[in-house]
């Protein structure tokens, strides 16, 4: 699989391509830069790697004639957001840059069955752009939408419960940005309901939210930009597509009705493999999280009409 990562001199660009060099899986990762020297360099130091890494090649440019034939195009473009910025403020600083790059990606032949995977903020506003622009079909473009939250979420989760990250279930749905909403309702720990696990309380479990909410801020504030566990949520969808293990994540795509929502890009848990979007699930939720899902629609149609 040859996955092409668009601004993949940057921060999260070059994480991502690590993190996929990490995995062993693609076999070819190309990085596309308006900074020629950067994607040079980060793909020259990917190369080094490989000896002890996996077999994989690794090319540069600051044009898309390295994208032709790929199996999937990850866009990481764009201009990092402000520790007081919204995601959605971005919006005015993005959608010219990011509707130049999808032109630039109808300009060559990608793989049969190609996906576009949607990185850059506000991803849901760009992820429907990107559905919208019929390079792919639809269902081959997705958006990393929650994911991010998702596993910033049970991370901290596990932090404050003092248990294993990986036997912390609980999904973040909706928006990736401030109307983002935690699905308290069916999340446990090793299988055991989180409402009945020794120490909870919903003011507790509602601060772990709050936090997770202004992590990415703070990462900004702290270091700059997030990249690590962004380059890492990336992976984990990158590889569902290429094995195609139609793993469920809660990547952000083109609802059509699920729990009533339409017309807009967001994140429901979603089963993804070859070819991108196989199945969107219906979650059981709470009616207050039912509402809040439908307020976070309401809120991205909103922006939406602003740039249509």
């Amino acid at each position: 699989m040859k996955v092409s990562i668009i601004g993949g001199g940057g921060r999260v660009g070059s994480d991502a391509a690590y993190a996929l060099q990490l995995g062993g899986v693609v076999r070819e990762i190309a990085l596309v830069d308006m900074n020629p020297d950067m994607a040079a360099g980060e793909a020259l130091d990917l190369r080094h790697g490989s000896a002890l890494s996996a077999n994989q090649r690794f090319t540069s440019a600051n044009d898309y004639s390295i994208v032709e034939n790929s199996d999937c195009v990850v866009i990481t473009a764009g201009s990092r957001r402000k520790p007081d910025e919204s995601r959605l403020e971005l919006i005015n600083r993005n959608v010219n840059l990011f509707k130049a790059i999808l032109e630039s990606i109808r300009g060559v032949k990608l793989a049969d069955g190609a996906t576009i995977l949607v990185v850059s903020n506000p991803v849901d506003i760009l992820t429907h752009l990107a559905t919208t622009s019929g390079i792919v079909p639809e269902k081959q473009v997705l958006g990393l939408g929650t994911v991010l939250d998702t596993c910033r979420f049970r991370s901290l989760l596990a932090d404050h419960f003092n248990v294993n990250a990986t036997d912390v279930k609980a999904l973040i749905l909706g928006e990736h940005g401030d109307s983002m909403v935690p699905i308290f309702s069916s999340a446990t720990v090793a299988g055991v309901p989180l409402a009945s696990y020794p120490g909870y309380t919903v003011d507790e479990a509602q601060g772990v939210f709050e936090f997770t909410k202004k992590s990415g801020a703070e990462v900004i504030r702290l270091k700059g930009g997030a990249g690590r566990a962004v380059g890492i949520s990336i992976k984990e969808v990158v590889e569902s597509i290429a094995l195609n293990q139609e793993k469920i994540l809660p990547v952000s795509s083109l609802q059509t009705g699920t729990l009533g929502i339409s017309d807009i890009s967001l994140s429901l848990p979603t089963r993804v493999g070859r070819k991108g979007v196989h199945q969107i699930i219906t979650p059981s939720v709470s009616a207050e999280e039912r509402e809040a899902l439908h307020k976070s629609a309401e809120s991205l149609k909103s922006v939406l009409a602003q740039i249509s």
